[in-house]
């Protein structure tokens, strides 16, 4: 029966290639939207994770909705060795966030005061290669390193002094003089505007918080070990602290994605809305073309059960032909896009460059790019299949003899 309907798709080729061939450039076009979708989206998920949030934050637990510093979590030996039990995790680094009143001169500016530890951060966030004037902080440096929307805003300059005034852990009175080592230009203007960094043993002894964190940031290898990491730290950890995932501390980047994908699957049915009726018109003129064959082989002894599989299985084979070619045509055409971005250029350029996006357009190379295509297809051809079996079960021989 599958080497029948194998040859019975070939009988007619120029049919036959004319409705893989719709399919084939619908998988092909289908597949380059998905990579180019789910490329874009992977660069933007490394752009906010490698930017501020990392993969998973640990915070005691209330301080996400509540970002004082009174909400600090104790770091210790003993909670070093919880987290360190975890898998997956390829860096951690502290941070102690707070607010203060900043003073240069006449000017006075409410600025968020980060605490952190100069070198792992600078490996997660790169604020190294963002320094526009002077230098980055050294470990256990005592200066300190501002936005540079501040820094105009203070009329500031690296080598200049800066007083942050502010109340510390427990109410505690906190000040202290810093000299500004540099000068960081932040593609996120709020965080341009209100920045400034300090090594985080400076922090803690500025505002009475030793050895207290508002949160621990973790690293790991790839996005797919984040759940199996986030789940063991979680009952590692216990209920008095929360673990986060870049997911939930990002949740309008991922409304702005699942948007657009939703856009993406409108223009992609509408895609294979096309191509299912290329296919239907292709069996029910094949039908129509071979009703008199079919009376024939009914009357010299077919069972309709067996002419229908026969017929269900020209449909698959139609769909799957054009379904193979076309994934086979797009995997080097996703390859080399993925290894040579679409650049993007104008306005559109500047504006994700100022974000802190590459201004290209990247594709992706996931399996459910190329499979999901397939399944697609397929429960399509399903559908269609029904056609050539309901035709069978109403076909009358004597109808069919006479056709």
């Amino acid at each position: 029966m599958v080497k029948l309907a194998w040859r019975n798709i070939w009988r007619n080729k120029r049919r036959t290639l004319i409705t893989t061939a719709s399919i084939f450039f619908g998988v092909v076009l289908s597949a380059f939207m998905s990579s180019m979708q789910e490329g874009t989206y992977g660069q933007y998920i490394k752009t906010i994770v490698n930017f501020y949030t990392g993969y998973i934050q640990i915070h005691k637990i209330g301080f996400w909705d509540d970002k004082v510093i009174n909400n600090t979590l104790e770091y210790n030996a003993a909670f070093e060795a919880k987290i360190k039990q975890a898998s997956d995790i390829t860096l951690t680094t502290t941070r102690l966030e707070t607010f203060a009143l900043g003073s240069s001169e006449e000017i006075t500016k409410v600025v968020m005061v980060m605490g952190i530890d100069p070198l792992k951060e600078n490996i997660i966030t790169r604020l190294s290669a963002k320094i526009s004037s002077g230098s980055y902080l050294d470990e256990h440096d005592k200066g300190v390193v501002i936005g540079s929307a501040l820094a105009k805003y203070m009329k500031l300059n690296a080598n200049d002094t800066l007083v942050l005034l502010g109340q510390g852990y427990h109410g505690v009175s906190a000040a202290g003089k810093y000299v500004v080592r540099g000068i960081i230009k932040q593609p996120s203007p709020e965080l341009d505007r209100t920045v400034v960094y300090m090594d985080i043993a400076q922090c803690q002894e500025l505002f009475s918080a030793q050895d207290r964190l508002t949160s621990v940031v973790i690293m790991v290898s790839d996005n797919e070990y984040v759940a199996s990491c986030k789940k063991k730290l979680i009952s590692t950890l216990g209920p008095d602290y929360e673990v986060m995932d870049w997911k939930e501390m990002n949740k309008v980047l991922l409304s702005q994605i699942d948007g657009d994908r939703a856009a993406g699957v409108i223009i992609k049915g509408v895609l294979y809305m096309i191509i299912a009726f290329g296919i239907l018109g292709t069996i029910m003129m094949m039908i129509a073309e071979r009703r008199k064959e079919f009376g024939v082989i009914m009357a010299i002894g077919m069972q309709k059960y067996k002419l229908s599989a026969i017929l269900v299985l020209e449909t698959i084979f139609v769909g799957l032909v054009g379904v193979i070619a076309g994934i086979v045509a797009s995997i080097p055409l996703t390859y080399y896009f993925m290894l040579y971005p679409i650049p993007i250029t104008g306005r559109a350029a500047e504006t994700l460059s100022q974000m802190g996006f590459d201004p290209v357009m990247n594709f992706s190379m996931t399996p459910p790019v190329y499979y999901n295509q397939a399944i697609t297809i397929f429960i399509f051809t399903l559908i269609i299949g029904l056609y050539p079996i309901w035709n069978i079960i109403h076909l009358k021989i004597i109808k069919a003899l006479h056709g």
